[in-house]
């Protein structure tokens, strides 16, 4: 049963890795000419005499990206229009709709896996671990154990039949290796006053 969830688990990571990579191939295959919010020219004129400063957008060309043709209406007349338009700073702005599309979405996966990575760890290992090792813990908290070492049953429970995968004997015999380290440092540390280096 533990190993049917575990499989489930590794199937719902696989058909969700299948499908961002469809949403990607979708979004890489409009391959259109920019589109019209991917290109703009912004004038931005500051006030002049009596007409306040402003800020001008448009989706134009980069031939057409300065204050004559941006600045519509014009708000001064005659001579004043080139000493208006010299005041004007116009910038030609480019970017990747498809790029940025991307991004999200790889963020987004990201934050989903994790996501996914969370409810495994807060709802099915638990139900995996008692399942494969009873009802009994390996760790006790310091205060149930006192000077008891909490890995004294750990090779009743690694001599059991090996009906577990490969890949969590070795996740687990890991774990138990590191948590004999801790364990073992702790001692160290606390008990005899020693750095480890």
């Amino acid at each position: 049963m533990a190993e049917s969830m575990y499989c489930a688990g590794i199937r719902v990571l696989i058909q969700l890795f299948f499908v961002i990579c469809f949403m990607l191939m979708l979004l890489t295959q409009t391959t259109d000419a920019k589109n019209s919010g991917d290109v703009r020219c912004k004038c931005i004129c500051p006030p002049y005499k009596d007409v306040p400063g402003k800020i001008f957008k448009n989706n134009v060309s980069l031939k057409d990206c300065n204050c004559l043709h941006m600045v519509v209406p014009m708000p001064v007349d005659g001579k004043d229009v080139e000493a208006y338009c010299l005041r004007c700073e116009c910038k030609y702005e480019e970017r990747s709709s498809l790029t940025i599309q991307v991004t999200i979405i790889i963020y987004l996966s990201v934050l989903g896996l994790l996501a996914l990575y969370m409810v495994y760890l807060t709802l099915l290992e638990p139900v995996l671990k008692r399942r494969l090792f009873g009802h009994t813990q390996l760790i006790h908290s310091d205060d149930e154990v006192g000077d008891q070492q909490p890995f004294a049953n750990t090779h009743m429970v690694l001599s059991r039949p090996r009906t577990r995968s490969n890949v969590l004997n070795k996740v687990e015999n890991a774990q138990q290796r590191w948590k004999r380290q801790v364990q073992e440092q702790r001692k160290s540390v606390f008990d005899r006053h020693v750095v480890l280096s």
